[in-house]
């Protein structure tokens, strides 16, 4: 059995390409990283554009959200996802969010129903007060 952690993307981007992981450039983005990376588990990168990211990836900026997508464009970034995902998790697995619902909202119950384990650690949490969990976990 094996973790698989997922965080999302954020706004705040450099203005040039970068490797994903270096790309994003929030506070929140920045702690959310150093806390998977201190696990030492599997991660990646819920983009809004690309879908499923790899850290060392290398992306362009962009401007895309979930938040100005359909509900019918949200559930097709989903199932673009959920095709990235398969080869990374199976029955038995875990895969934590550290992203808000729009990123959530379909991939939790199709997870579920692959028999995945789901774990939202920072779920109904504002956002001063997951930096604040962030802050604390990655002492």
């Amino acid at each position: 059995m094996k973790t698989l952690y997922l965080v999302s993307c954020v706004a705040q981007k450099r203005e040039a390409g970068a490797q994903a992981q270096d790309l994003y450039l929030s506070a929140w983005f920045r702690k959310a990283r150093r806390y998977v990376e201190s696990k030492r588990a599997t991660w990646r990168i819920l983009s809004a554009k690309y879908g499923v990211l790899e850290p060392a990836s290398l992306v362009e900026p962009y401007e895309q959200t979930l938040s100005k997508m359909s509900t019918i464009e949200r559930r097709e970034w989903a199932r673009r996802v959920l095709m990235d995902l398969r080869p990374l998790v199976v029955e038995g697995d875990t895969v934590i969010f550290l992203a808000g619902s729009r990123y959530r909202e379909s991939l939790v119950p199709a997870l579920r129903e692959m028999a995945v384990h789901v774990e939202v650690p920072m779920e109904g949490l504002q956002i001063g007060r997951q930096l604040q969990w962030l802050d604390r976990v990655v002492s």
